[in-house]
């Protein structure tokens, strides 16, 4: 802080479900600077894979009716925004388009793309990941990142992002993709569309980014150990606890889980199955909680495989999961009054999200 008083950060959501993407563009502008009074610094946009065949008129559309320097999202099968009554909705496998504006006073923004291609070796300084981002260090910036469900880098972003910028907060998520091979992937930063690598903005200056993560899912089944897989396909599971099972291919192993379940988990499996990795390989019983929770992004059935939303090695743990509305409250609930408690704020009735920076549920 410099002693100067600064205005107070100023947020907007707003979510259209009109079928004309015209018309919803115009709706979630007028309804998002109706709630700003003055203009906005970031935004940040989120659309259904209904519209895939519009992506490409999304941010000339946008850019038509709305002035912002900086203005980054991705595609997602659920879309999260708050409607013309102040209701916060999540809409799912139907036209949905969700904006988030923000002002932000004293803040700089800086928005950034590119692919596994453009990063560094992880061998080599810090400051190659720093050049990448073009923010210093020094600057102590937060990071937002969305990135196709396909990059294999990912994880070497993250951890060059920790090596370089020690401390700094990173959330998003991945954009939804369908089959094996993804065709229906958006990633938007600033005029430009893309449908591979990572998009993202650094913040840094009069800001604090905290992250909490509710996952909302519940283990089903049982776990297992990946008996053959290659980056994010996993080809082969075997029960725990038996090192003579047979491995049987992944798609044989959850049609059988999905016979099994109830009628109600069954429709719910129909868009909500995940796949939770173990986070500690060693613990003997695991819950919920014990796993990162990981999309289902399409199966092959000519070889029994199905694709991930995260790179998989033989060994590792996993476990089938299902999110519904009532786990997901219930785990925002706790982690909300958690957070509350450790950082000593009034105690208050926990805020429902304006909008679900990860963009693939």
């Amino acid at each position: 802080m410099t002693g100067t008083t600064l205005p107070p950060m100023q947020w907007a959501s707003a979510l259209s479900t009109k079928a004309s993407l015209e018309a919803a563009v115009r709706e979630v502008v007028a309804q998002t600077q109706q709630q700003l009074s003055a203009p906005p610094d970031l935004g940040l946009v989120f659309i259904s894979a209904a519209f895939a065949s519009e992506y490409p008129r999304l941010l000339p559309l946008l850019h038509e009716w709305l002035t912002v320097p900086v203005l980054v999202g991705c595609s997602g099968g659920g879309v999260v925004g708050q409607d013309a009554t102040g209701t916060v909705q999540e809409m799912e496998q139907k036209p949905a388009l969700s904006l988030c504006l923000a002002t932000l006073p004293g803040v700089s923004v800086k928005s950034f793309r590119f692919t596994d291609d453009d990063l560094p070796d992880l061998d080599g300084p810090p400051q190659a990941w720093a050049d990448l981002i073009g923010v210093d260090p020094a600057e102590n910036p937060q990071f937002v990142l969305l990135a196709d469900p396909f990059a294999s880098g990912i994880n070497d972003l993250l951890q060059g992002l920790d090596f370089a910028y020690p401390g700094a907060v990173k959330v998003g998520g991945l954009t939804s993709a369908s089959g094996l091979q993804g065709s229906s992937s958006g990633l938007f930063c600033d005029r430009s569309l893309y449908d591979d690598g990572v998009v993202g903005v650094a913040l840094w200056g009069d800001v604090v980014l905290d992250a909490v993560v509710a996952q909302g899912c519940r283990p089903i089944g049982q776990p297992y150990r990946v008996a053959a897989g290659e980056r994010n396909i996993v080809l082969k599971l075997q029960e725990e606890g038996d090192g003579l099972a047979e491995a049987r291919p992944t798609l044989e192993v959850m049609q059988a889980m999905l016979q099994e379940m109830d009628e109600g988990d069954r429709k719910l499996a129909q868009h909500s199955l995940f796949i939770g990795i173990a986070k500690d390989g060693f613990k003997r019983r695991l819950g919920q909680g014990d796993f990162l929770i990981r999309n289902l992004l399409g199966v092959d059935p000519r070889v029994g495989a199905i694709a991930i939303g995260d790179r998989i090695r033989p060994g590792q743990r996993i476990q089938f999961h299902l999110r519904d509305a009532r786990t997901s409250a219930e785990d925002l609930d706790t982690l909300l009054q958690e957070y509350q408690a450790h950082t000593g704020s009034a105690a208050a009735p926990p805020p429902e999200p304006d909008v679900c920076l990860h963009g693939t549920r």
